[in-house]
């Protein structure tokens, strides 16, 4: 398989986190930290509507930067919604232009509406480069 066929179902970690929009950006430190993941999936809220996407550069510029307590402060506050996601059958190349377009550096992998896995810039070059 070479590199523009790989898919980014080859590519992605199938292991998220998923949160609620209340959870305190206190609490989404030690989710990451124990789950060690570099992104939390905000829930939805209901069915009509989006998922969120908080990354732990969003808690350092709006979090700590800003100097605000994590304790006081919830994940709703600060994730990016609607979360850019992508399909699992995505060539990783056009995955890597998406993410280059939109200044993003990973996405949920969602397929019918269902989760799947994370894909990032890392997960594209570690697994989707070279023919193994």
């Amino acid at each position: 398989m070479t590199d523009s066929a790989k898919k980014v179902r080859d590519v992605m970690a199938d292991s998220f986190v998923l949160v609620e929009g209340m959870t305190t950006v206190e609490d989404a430190i030690r989710i990451a930290r124990e789950k060690e993941v570099k992104a939390l999936i905000v829930n939805k809220r209901d069915e009509n509507d989006e998922y969120g996407l908080v990354l732990m550069n969003d808690i350092a510029k709006k979090v700590l930067a800003k100097d605000k307590s994590p304790s006081r402060v919830n994940v709703y506050e600060i994730m990016t919604k609607p979360a850019l996601s992508v399909v699992p059958d995505m060539q990783v190349k056009y995955c890597a232009r998406l993410f280059e377009r939109f200044g993003i550096s990973r996405a949920p992998v969602i397929d019918n509406g269902e989760i799947l896995g994370m894909v990032s810039y890392n997960t594209i070059v570690m697994f989707g480069m070279l023919n193994d």
